[in-house]
């Protein structure tokens, strides 16, 4: 059965974007800042860690469109990616990645990204939102954070509209140059 991780990168005071996302569409004023990490060496090897372990992604329209499916000829990492919509929409195919839309909700997007998964991961992904709702349904069993060591005042709450407490139990954290990557098991 596939393990379901919520991985995201945020602020210290916990926003996911910066502020001003009308005048600075995608990751808001100074919010590039948040994924610093991920062009470092040690930030390479843990991201191809994560997806090396991962059978499938579920992402949101909104993500999505604002990276236009991360641009990439080849896909996104070579796996099923699922993106949670209001809006129909046929599958794009990148190279060995297919992007399928879903309608039913992150229940009906994380299911089917558990199906293909199998025994490998299933990596949520963007935004705030998605991860809410997955908290929220309880399907995380991971939650991983990366904290870049800044604070940004405003922007989108990683942790606005939970429902409720959440417990987590941490696990060993791991540093990189540009930030603290912190994982929990989740309930």
């Amino acid at each position: 059965m596939a393990v379901i991780e919520a991985n995201i990168s945020m602020s210290v005071d916990g926003f996911v974007t910066g502020p001003d996302l009308d005048e600075h569409p995608g990751l808001g004023a100074g919010g590039e800042a948040l994924h610093t990490w991920v062009w470092t060496e040690d930030g390479k090897a843990l991201l191809a860690d994560t997806f090396g372990a991962s059978g499938a992604v579920v992402t949101s329209r909104r993500v999505y469109d604002i990276t236009n499916g991360w641009e990439r000829d080849d896909g996104f990492y070579g796996m099923p990616v699922f993106v949670v919509t209001h809006r129909p929409h046929e599958p794009v195919t990148r190279g060995a990645t297919t992007f399928t839309f879903v309608t039913g909700g992150v229940e009906a997007a994380v299911s089917a990204a558990a199906a293909v998964a199998g025994e490998r991961r299933v990596h949520i992904m963007g935004g705030a939102s998605i991860v809410q709702q997955a908290l929220r349904a309880g399907l995380v069993d991971r939650l991983s954070l990366h904290v870049a060591p800044l604070l940004l005042g405003a922007g989108t709450p990683l942790f606005d509209h939970l429902g409720g407490p959440v417990a987590l139990t941490p696990l060993e954290p791991h540093h990189t140059a540009d930030a603290t990557h912190l994982t929990y098991l989740v309930g």
